[in-house]
């Protein structure tokens, strides 16, 4: 019994560490969502499922929240994939001899904190001594105000966000890459297959279930985002999620609930329906990109 015990007990403070910091806050947080508590007070007044009602039908920044997350989901995966893809086909086929060191290059932004990349686009986008504006005004363009409206403030957080990731998202493409079978690629050559053929009838049917992972862990990431835009306009006179609550993300809306207002049980509450819909989103993109028979 005690040699057989021996690996469990090697074992056990892993497990212990996981029940305190990841099973605990789970059931804990569910438990608060049907709760009025500001998370000081020691009594938890019990409401039932008053915070989950007042989040769809009277909360209107929950609604705006969603919208802008999903407007700014449809905006950034779709850059994010194809810049990836394109990077990872462009240093397969022709940047053979450096591929590694360009491979670095591409992958540092995703290394980088977002606070650097915040102050970065911050300086970059500003209105008056911006380089973008500078360019612009070098071009007999008009200088935007680029972090002072909506419209060109989602431009900014979409292309911070996929200047980010995308060299995640190539690494990822360049691994599914390697277990293409050259042999397909000197067949089609052989037929008379240009580039773009072969980039369109073998390389990106092969590479459906690196799509598929991409797709939907990059769509989980930008469900969740929250430090880029928060800190995007951090120190200005804006308000919380920019511009006309331009880029107010269901996570920013969630931090305001839990940790300035604090209504902890309505930001659990908020927390647990932003669950369920990323678990719906989920499912149905791993369906779609499901192996066909």
């Amino acid at each position: 019994m005690r040699r057989k015990s021996v690996p469990y007990l090697m074992i056990l403070p892993y497990f212990l560490a996981f029940l305190a910091f990841n099973i605990f806050p789970v059931v804990f947080s569910f438990f608060i969502s049907f709760t009025n508590w500001n998370g000081i007070s020691a009594t938890k007044e019990f409401v039932g499922i008053a915070n989950y009602i007042r989040a769809l039908t009277k909360d209107s920044f929950f609604f705006l929240s969603l919208k802008n997350t999903i407007l700014l989901t449809i905006l950034i995966i779709p850059g994010q994939i194809l810049m990836g893809l394109l990077m990872a086909c462009l240093l397969k086929d022709f940047f053979r001899k450096t591929r590694g060191a360009f491979q670095l290059i591409n992958f540092l932004p995703y290394l980088t904190t977002t606070v650097a990349l915040a102050i970065i686009f911050q300086l970059m986008f500003d209105w008056k001594n911006g380089i973008v504006n500078g360019l612009l005004s070098q071009m007999g363009i008009e200088s935007i105000y680029w972090l002072g409206k909506a419209g060109p403030t989602r431009i900014v957080v979409t292309l911070m966000e996929i200047w980010r990731n995308y060299g995640y998202a190539m690494i990822m493409f360049m691994a599914g890459l390697s277990t293409i079978s050259d042999d397909l690629y000197d067949a089609a050559k052989i037929d008379g297959a240009n580039w773009f053929q072969q980039f369109f009838r073998i390389t990106v049917p092969m590479l459906r279930p690196i799509f598929a992972f991409t797709v939907t862990t990059g769509m989980i990431g930008v469900l969740n985002l929250f430090d880029g835009p928060q800190l995007l306009f951090s120190g200005t006179n804006q308000p919380m999620g920019g511009p006309g609550r331009s880029v107010f993300t269901i996570m920013i809306r969630f931090y305001e609930a839990s940790f300035l207002n604090f209504e902890f049980g309505y930001g659990s509450a908020i927390a647990y329906l932003f669950f369920i819909f990323v678990s719906i989103v989920s499912a149905l993109l791993v369906k779609a990109f499901g192996e066909r028979e």
